[in-house]
């Protein structure tokens, strides 16, 4: 099945899109929102810069169906056992084109989207990934922080995995994602690491050089953009 194209009329749906992945709280958002200033199509999109008809229509939808948690905190999916949808591709520019896409570069973020790299990879085998990475630390501290982050306050998911508390579930849960990205590098993926912490320091350089991998054109407003979110870390 493997290079088949599915079609929409008379159109192929053939396309690349920029993956934008990495653990929650590691600064997935920044990084999305700096791709849409450069001129990446992203559509319809919440506060952090996910897709609303690709995240609750599609990704939330089957991952609800293989009966793991949506949210992507706890159970996570078992890549070895993920039966891929065949119509993947197909879903995702319909939603797009209901958004208004027409051609040019897209974007879709969702750090979810490593749990089921197989599926976007075998949808769109060309795709451009970020993977965002931000020390371990700090992802656990803020995840400990950030009430929709809940999974482990749950001693049941505790146990189920074998720690004592919140904090080292959190930190399994990171491992979990680093497994992932891990898998995506070594099955070879076409994948560029970016650590947004850089940027605390005023250091723009990967960031510039991300926009330049991507085909993008740099805007400054991206230093508008992302400097206002960074303060708290300055302060710190």
């Amino acid at each position: 099945m493997a290079g088949k194209y599915y079609r929409l009329g008379e159109r192929e749906l053939d396309i690349n899109p920029i993956l934008i992945t990495g653990c929650q709280r590691s600064g997935t958002s920044i990084v999305a929102g700096a791709i849409r200033l450069c001129g990446a199509f992203g559509g319809i999109m919440g506060g952090m810069f996910e897709n609303s008809g690709v995240k609750n229509g599609i990704v939330e939808r089957f991952l609800q169906q293989i009966g793991v948690d949506p949210a992507g905190q706890y159970p996570l999916p078992d890549v070895e056992k993920l039966l891929i949808p065949h119509d993947w591709k197909r879903q995702i520019r319909l939603s797009m084109e209901k958004d208004g896409y027409k051609d040019g570069p897209w974007f879709y973020k969702d750090a979810r989207s490593c749990l089921i790299w197989p599926i976007w990879n075998f949808a769109f085998p060309n795709a451009k990934w970020i993977i965002v990475r931000r020390r371990s630390g700090d992802i656990v501290s803020s995840c400990e922080k950030t009430g929709f982050m809940k999974a482990f306050k749950n001693e049941t998911a505790q146990k189920a995995i074998g720690v004592d508390n919140a904090s080292e579930g959190w930190l399994w849960w990171l491992h979990q994602y680093e497994k992932r990205f891990v898998e995506m590098i070594t099955e070879g993926l076409d994948c560029k690491v970016v650590w947004p912490h850089r940027m605390v320091y005023g250091d723009y350089q990967q960031m510039m050089e991300t926009i330049e991998w991507l085909g993008l054109k740099w805007n400054s407003k991206v230093l508008t953009f992302i400097d206002p979110k960074l303060w708290k870390s300055r302060r710190q």
